[in-house]
């Protein structure tokens, strides 16, 4: 199984993650932020990618935290599924609508964290969610993932469907790419002959 847990606690932070690469996108996501576990819960479906996570994060004071480990937990969980990710597809991407937004997602799971996010908002927060916290997250999973991931919204007017639109791309790119091609027949798809990194 292409699967794997994790915990990781600071003085800031305590969160459980566990993921399942071969899954059917359940999820079970509570962090104390609404849009945010709204935005894992999108995550999860669209990549089918079944994700439990568990954060408590210290919220009194802000969001950014409690965001920010939760990409790194996933990252690594993610990453550790993947093993020494012979057999995967390795290269991703989408064209991801949403109703007015336009938003375009590449990903090479190659070992070699490197993150281009080009995507703004129109507004500050989405609800209670500081909408800079976007690129906190992706941030923080790309580097913990060990993926090179490019977003850039085309075009949008709704904060909310831009924001949206990013996670649902990378959802989408992330179920191709950690797909296994039947082609490379467990072979490491790299020249090289490893994606450590």
């Amino acid at each position: 199984m292409r699967a794997a847990a994790l915990s990781r606690k600071t003085k800031e932070t305590e969160i459980d993650v566990s993921v399942d690469l071969d899954g059917s996108g359940a999820a079970q996501i509570s962090t104390g932020i609404g849009f945010f576990d709204h935005m894992l819960e999108q995550l999860a479906r669209h990549s089918l990618i079944d994700m439990a996570i568990r954060a408590r994060g210290d919220l009194h004071i802000d969001q950014h935290h409690t965001v920010e480990d939760t990409g790194i937990a996933l990252g690594q969980a993610i990453r550790r599924a993947l093993g020494d990710m012979a057999g995967i597809t390795r290269f991703a991407d989408v064209l991801l609508p949403m109703d007015e937004t336009l938003t375009r997602v590449a990903i090479d799971i190659s070992g070699r964290p490197f993150l281009v996010f080009r995507t703004s908002f129109p507004r500050a927060k989405i609800g209670e969610f500081d909408t800079e916290l976007a690129r906190e997250f992706f941030q923080a999973f790309t580097t913990h993932a060990g993926m090179n991931i490019h977003v850039e919204t085309l075009y949008g007017e709704n904060s909310h469907h831009i924001c949206e639109s990013a996670f649902k791309g990378l959802a989408r790119a992330l179920r191709k790419g950690v797909e296994l091609d039947e082609r490379q027949r467990g072979a490491i798809p790299s020249t090289k002959g490893s994606l450590a990194g």
